[in-house]
């Protein structure tokens, strides 16, 4: 349909510029000074729905001048306003100010707004909240669909709307309420003592009946690691941990908690970016890596299902409350959805890894039915042609294209920008699957018996041999691993990040290994900001694509401990420096993603606007790389 000049183009709502308090499955997404409903993407949410999508306060009839902006963490946010008109006096010192307190709560949002005044009289003021009621599911936020009117009822003290499942309320204790077209009015009459102050507060809450997630209760399940030397990593590190501390979720009918994937998009459970995530963690114990997998084996799959991608033995990729509609793409996601390759590779990884760093061993032995179908899945379904390598391909036409982590459409490419098709063989997926065989093998010995894991090390080893005589392709500069096979088995060329994820794997001999660490470290792909996803060679890069130039945290983050892992210290060293560089220009909350551009080039590197923070492959990337520096 071609587009009428007089409207606006439907685009996903950019984040770099937001200000965020969440605890998860709750967020609130506003300006700095603290408004909500000047950008596309502002608003109150809960469990994927948003239920406010403007709030504005006025203060005497004004809205102040907002002058200072605070994280103060993950799920609060302060800011600050002057009332020089209500000075008695026009001199430089104010003598009113504002702080706006903003705390995100599992239900919904508490915001608490305090009047100092240095006045030597009484002040009467009347606070005035404005906000419009909604019921936008986030799939429409994320298409930039304008937000729905919803009609809202009064209540004492308040309002309150409702649909599909979802009812929210708002409510402040003393206020006069008034409703109508442009939404609900709340006025708080506030007495500012001399010299004094004074708290006007209200909450808006909400409760989901189709909810499949729900808080955590308890405290974080970890410990923080040790202060690190450097400043700036020590900074990532109290950020990233408050961070990690708000994404965490509940399923809907279970106490194993997990961590969201990230906000605002992602706030749910996601196979890949939880057990990543997990992964990542485990320094600070195997609490949360443990919950995690018990998490994922209850959902994991027992039946062949075309619509949801389900298979016997595979691990989920992520769970919504309805189904999830990405038009112009035509991709219609079922709310349990398994189009993933390389999530129960990663589940078998993290088994054995949390094994290794202490999780009690009978814990481990109830996973063990799970950890066998898991093992079952590569050979049986993950390996479709039985060539002995991973592929993966999208049977419904309206799944996703791509099933590794760079799930973009355009994530998967030669030299010279052209498309592969599919199915597709990932390098790093192999490493995976080589990875999850051979720890699979040495749990079976330990908790089976003797020999129990051998027919795994055997299939283990044929698929290296399989990588070694596929993969490796040669530009002017040497040998270097493929990004994939394509579906004709041909090795897709370009030269990409795909590659640190190859190290420590086993899959590579140190011959190999050297070769990739050389690449890793090379300005084509350090971008002296973290690590490229592409090469700054290839036809497709771009700094600002998705997959295709950008540099992502926890994507370096695999990278460097690899590269300690295989004792390349300085290739490993200079890629964490330039994670710590891009911390330092973000305030320590790591977004998703960022830009490519080099850093000889830019004091700092620009933002990906749609990228997601907190995101908790991202702010778990802040321990890996603290471990792998040690």
């Amino acid at each position: 349909m071609p587009h009428h000049p007089d409207e606006e183009p439907r685009l996903q709502p950019l984040l770099h510029d937001a200000a965020i308090v969440l605890r998860a499955p709750a967020q609130a997404w506003s300006r700095p000074d603290g408004r909500i409903g000047a950008a596309p993407i502002d608003g109150i949410y809960l469990s994927d729905v948003r239920v406010v999508s403007a709030l504005a306060v006025a203060i005497a009839g004004r809205a102040g001048e907002h002058i200072a902006t605070s994280l103060e963490a993950a799920d609060r946010l302060r800011v600050t306003s002057l009332h020089r008109e209500l000075d008695d006096d026009r001199v430089a010192d104010p003598d009113l100010r504002s702080e706006l307190e903003r705390t995100a709560l599992a239900d919904g949002v508490l915001d608490e707004l305090t009047i100092v005044s240095r006045l030597d009289r009484e002040l009467r003021l009347d606070i005035e909240v404005r906000l419009r009621p909604a019921l936008d599911p986030m799939d429409a936020v994320k298409q930039g669909a304008p937000s729905i009117p919803v009609e809202a009822l009064p209540e004492p003290d308040g309002a309150v709307w409702s649909g599909d499942a979802v009812t929210a309320r708002v409510q402040a204790p003393g206020a006069e309420v008034a409703i109508g077209q442009a939404g609900v009015l709340l006025r708080i009459p506030l007495a500012v003592p001399p010299r004094g102050r004074a708290t006007a507060s209200w909450r808006i809450r909400a409760e989901d009946a189709d909810a499949v997630v729900r808080p955590a209760v308890g405290p974080a399940p970890w410990a923080a690691p040790d202060a690190p030397d450097d400043d700036r990593l020590g900074r990532w590190l109290e950020r990233a941990l408050g961070d990690l501390d708000a994404l965490r979720l509940r399923t809907a009918h279970g106490e194993d908690e997990f961590l969201a994937a990230g906000a605002p998009w992602f706030l749910t459970l996601f196979g890949r970016d939880s057990l990543w995530a997990a992964r990542l963690l485990l320094p600070t114990g195997t609490a949360l890596a443990a919950s995690t997998l018990r998490v994922l084996a209850g959902l994991q799959g027992r039946d062949r299902v075309a619509a949801t991608a389900e298979q016997p033995g595979k691990i989920m990729h992520e769970l919504r409350r309805g189904t999830l509609e990405i038009p112009g793409e035509g991709v219609s996601l079922p709310p349990l959805y398994y189009g993933t390759v390389d999530a129960t590779p990663l589940w078998i990884c993290l088994l054995h890894d949390a094994w290794r760093h202490g999780m009690p061993e009978a814990e481990v032995r109830e996973l063990l039915p799970a950890l066998e179908a898991a093992l079952a899945w590569m050979r049986d379904f993950g390996d479709s042609d039985g060539d002995g390598l991973l592929e993966y391909v999208d049977e419904t036409g309206t799944g996703l294209s791509n099933q590794g982590w760079k799930d973009s459409g355009d994530s998967v490419q030669w030299r010279d920008g052209r498309l592969a098709d599919g199915p597709i063989a990932l390098c790093e997926v192999q490493a995976y699957a080589y990875e999850a065989a051979v720890g699979g093998a040495e749990l079976l010995d330990a908790l089976r018996g003797a020999g129990a894991g051998e027919t795994w090390r055997a299939w283990a080893g044929r698929l290296r041999r399989r990588f070694g005589e596929r993969f490796w392709v040669e530009d002017e500069t040497g040998r270097y691993p493929a990004i994939a096979l394509d579906a004709a088995k041909q090795p897709v060329d370009s030269l990409t990040s795909n590659l640190g994820h190859l190290l420590g794997t086993g899959l590579l001999d140190p011959a190999e290994s050297a070769l990739v660490a050389a690449r890793l470290a090379s300005p084509q792909l350090a971008s002296g900001f973290g690590l490229r996803t592409m090469s700054t060679l290839e036809r497709g890069y771009w700094p600002l694509s998705y997959h295709g130039g950008s540099v992502w945290t926890h994507d370096t983050a695999i990278a460097v401990h690899g590269l300690a892992r295989e004792g390349f210290h300085e290739e490993a060293a200079l890629l964490a420096e330039g994670l710590l560089r891009a911390a330092a220009a973000f305030g320590y909350r790591m977004p998703e993603l960022h830009s490519g551009d080099a850093a000889g080039e830019r004091a700092a590197p620009a933002p990906y606007p749609a990228a997601c923070r907190p995101q908790a492959w991202s702010a778990a990337a802040a321990v890996a790389v603290h471990a792998a520096l040690r």
